[in-house]
């Protein structure tokens, strides 16, 4: 009896870190802030943004002002995972910040759109990446929003961009976090 105690003891400390990984609604944390990322993936883009924001840099660098909302959110577009808000997608339709001269030069991507096409990254790097057959490029005004990707391995979800003609959105469910993508055609 002693012995099935002692098992049943170790079983349960060994069980609390499992316990502990959990975040709201029961799915692993994976990084960032239990109410970004870990998984979370949403179920439709961003609204278009207001006219009254259009155009707004208030950084003065062309490269979007975007401050953690919360304590322990990333300092990068992200989106909330318990209300699935899309933070630092606010600037319009018409800023000039994301203006294609040649929009979707290579054609469109047709890969399919939101949680029901979620992709593996294949390679590459933030100048060039691909994942099933289909090669993109970041911003390179939000470079600096993807230091941290898995360029070989994390999952990505691409959505269309409701205010920026030619630009896709890939979101990134292990950190929450977005960035601006032009579609490269096929890799």
């Amino acid at each position: 009896m002693k012995n099935l105690a002692a098992l049943l003891g170790v079983l349960l400390i060994c069980s609390i870190p499992a316990v502990a990984q959990k975040k709201e609604g029961g799915e692993p944390h994976q990084g960032g802030s239990p109410h970004v990322g870990g998984g979370h993936i949403p179920p439709h883009g961003p609204a278009p943004a207001s006219p009254r924001r259009a155009g707004a840099h208030p950084t003065g660098t062309g490269q979007p002002r975007v401050t953690p909302d919360q304590a322990g959110h990333p300092i990068a577009p992200h989106v909330h995972a318990n209300d699935n808000r899309w933070i630092g997608h606010d600037s319009g339709r018409n800023d000039p910040q994301y203006h294609l001269d040649h929009v979707w030069a290579h054609g469109r991507f047709t890969g399919g759109f939101g949680p029901q096409h979620v992709f593996r990254l294949g390679g590459g790097s933030r100048e060039r990446f691909w994942f099933g057959g289909f090669a993109f490029q970041v911003a390179p005004f939000e470079y600096g929003y993807v230091g941290d990707w898995l360029w070989d391995s994390d999952q990505i979800v691409i959505y269309e961009d409701p205010d920026h003609d030619g630009w896709y959105l890939a979101y990134n469910p292990r950190l929450g976090t977005y960035v601006h993508v032009d579609y490269l055609g096929p890799q």
